[in-house]
């Protein structure tokens, strides 16, 4: 009898203190994990609600991946166009988890 393929199965962890996310990690079948877990579990935990105002640009002359948080000079200036990548964060943590530096201005 032929034995049948199993997804394996993955389980989230996430770590919280009020008002706070200390942690999260993605364990897979063999026990380790990936950045794509990790930002999986954040996304998960976040969404891009009201409280998700950094706004992840991607910059047009070099492809480079940079995030804008409200009162910086470019924030109101900055697009979030999702066919070019670009996206909402709700902490900078995520941000930088995710691969993208802040702004410099």
């Amino acid at each position: 009898m032929r034995q049948g393929y199993r997804v394996p199965q993955r389980k989230s962890v996430l770590f919280r203190a009020p008002g706070l996310v200390i942690g999260a990690l993605a364990f897979g079948a063999a026990g380790g994990w990936t950045a794509s877990d990790l930002l999986a579990s954040l996304s998960s935990s976040g969404g891009s609600g009201p409280s998700c105002r950094i706004k992840g640009n991607v910059s047009i002359e070099t492809g480079e991946r940079i995030f804008h948080v409200p009162g910086q000079k470019y924030y109101a200036q900055t697009k979030i166009r999702p066919q070019y990548g670009e996206r909402w964060f709700c902490s900078e943590f995520e941000a930088w988890a995710a691969g993208w530096r802040k702004s410099k201005s």
